[in-house]
């Protein structure tokens, strides 16, 4: 009995359980300090029980004696208290020793029958199972809520990855083709300037060749006047009449008319014009499109006017090299057929009959395996074996190439190298696009897709070349109504 009497007196007004962190107000009652402050914070900040107003300005201050008395009781053997906070399912009302079977929605609380007839009259009260599935078709509604949220945001996040992705990747090909041309226009006014300072300077040799001729022709006009002129004067001062009558008859006629001048030719516009157009098409060049090729979905989406059927160049062949079937197929053997013909490749290494100087054009190639190499190179490709090297396709400035290896594939120029994934298939497919500067290799099997683009200024004639391995077979395929080349070949001398 003394202990339920000490518990009451020990139990906070508002929470119906032993106080935590006891204050005490200025009337002299006791509660929880969150009690009180959570109390005020829904009502005026009055005493619960007394209703005595509270000063704005005073503070809450801890009851530390009453902390202290509760912390012996808690800690005293063999004196049951009643529990602080949070009742389990079956405890009791810690005031009424009642069972917790309500839920006072007003007040927040767990409640039992006394409480709803003493405390809790005018308050919304409902079962506390009922309580329970009702927070918890809540909680479900909400998390389901989270659950949906959750996938949108998740969805939005990988678009946008996806997006900065391509961004990236857009942005690192704009800056390679961007870096490309630019590299390329430099190469090609570097060319310009030297062929332009060379044809002015012949232009001006021969200007000057046609004034000395002209200065050298009146000089011996006036080397000829003025040898007449001294025989005239000498026989002007003859004393002897019989001595002067005789060597006037003997004078020579005198020079003709020296005739009109010959100004060498010069005109300035003459030899600016072929330079003005030579830079307005590079310029053009330059700003055209075409950093991204088309990418046909299959070979015969192919515009048939760009496609080529083209032939091997048998003069061009290394020795090693068997062609057949038209000089459409080429095969690398290990016996040689001969000794080597003049201007033939000392490399495993043949070119096409066929080169291009403008327009676009399309053509496909099937190898038989890996360890081959397409490509086009201008005509000064040099034909000799320079050190260890098999090829020399993509080594220098004056030529493109794709190597198919057994485990990648790699494009080369100007001696580096861009290494890709390897392919499947072996019916692969050139697109060269002069106008846009633009050269792609494509592989067609099992589906088309885009193996690698270079991007350039091409300023000479382009010949496909290849190399390849021993054992290996290369064959130009030739599609039914296809043209070769319009253009004629290229007549240029066979390079050392």
């Amino acid at each position: 009995m003394a202990a339920q009497l000490l518990e009451e007196k020990l139990t906070c007004a508002i929470c119906l359980v032993l106080y935590r962190d006891p204050v005490t107000l200025p009337c002299g009652h006791n509660f929880c300090k969150r009690c009180i402050q959570d109390w005020w914070h829904r009502r005026e900040k009055k005493c619960p029980e007394c209703r005595e107003p509270f000063p704005d300005r005073a503070e809450l201050r801890r009851n530390v004696t009453l902390s202290g008395v509760l912390e012996a009781l808690r800690s005293a053997p063999g004196l049951a208290l009643a529990p602080e906070a949070g009742a389990e399912p079956g405890a009791r009302c810690p005031r009424h020793g009642r069972p917790l079977e309500l839920f006072c929605r007003t007040e927040g609380r767990c409640v039992c029958s006394a409480c709803t007839a003493h405390q809790c009259g005018d308050h919304e009260r409902a079962l506390l199972d009922a309580e329970r599935r009702a927070r918890e078709a809540q909680l479900r509604a909400r998390l389901e809520v989270t659950a949906r949220q959750t996938t949108e945001v998740e969805t939005q996040l990988q678009e946008l990855q996806r997006r900065s992705r391509e961004i990236q990747s857009s942005a690192c090909t704009l800056s390679s083709v961007a870096s490309s041309k630019f590299s390329c226009l430099m190469q090609a006014l570097e060319l310009q300037r030297t062929l332009a300072l060379r044809d002015i300077q012949a232009a001006e040799t021969q200007a000057l060749a046609q004034a000395r001729e002209e200065e050298q022709r009146l000089q011996g006009h006036l080397d000829a006047l003025a040898r007449d002129g001294c025989r005239i004067r000498a026989l002007l001062e003859q004393g002897d009449d019989q001595t002067f009558l005789q060597e006037s008859q003997q004078l020579p006629e005198p020079p003709q008319p020296a005739g009109p001048l010959t100004l060498p030719q010069w005109d300035e516009d003459q030899q600016l014009g072929p330079l003005k157009e030579s830079l307005s098409a590079l310029c053009d060049l330059l700003l055209q499109g075409g950093s991204h090729p088309r990418a046909p979905a299959k070979a015969a989406d192919l515009d048939p006017v760009d496609y080529r059927n083209l032939t091997f160049d048998a003069g061009s062949a290394n020795c090693h090299f068997y062609l057949s079937r038209q000089d459409q197929q080429v095969q690398h053997r290990r016996q040689p057929r001969g000794p080597a013909e003049p201007g033939s490749f000392e490399l495993w290494q043949v070119q096409c009959a066929q080169s291009f100087r403008s327009g676009h054009h399309y053509w496909e190639v099937r190898a038989s395996e890996h360890s081959v190499t397409l490509g086009v190179a201008y005509p000064e490709l040099a034909r000799r074996r320079l050190g260890a090297q098999t090829d020399n396709i993509g080594r220098g400035p004056s030529s493109w190439g794709l190597c198919l290896q057994e485990d990648s594939v790699q494009a080369w120029h100007n001696g580096e190298a861009s290494r890709h994934p390897r392919v499947s298939g072996r019916l692969l497919g050139v697109d060269l696009d002069l106008a846009s500067g633009s050269l792609t290799f494509y592989s067609l099997e099992p589906e088309t897709r885009p193996l690698h683009t270079f991007h350039a200024l091409f300023t000479r004639p382009l010949c496909p070349v290849f190399w390849l391995l021993e054992g290996r077979t290369l064959t130009l395929c030739h599609r039914p109504g296809a043209t070769f080349p319009r253009e004629p070949q290229e007549e240029a001398s066979v390079p050392s």
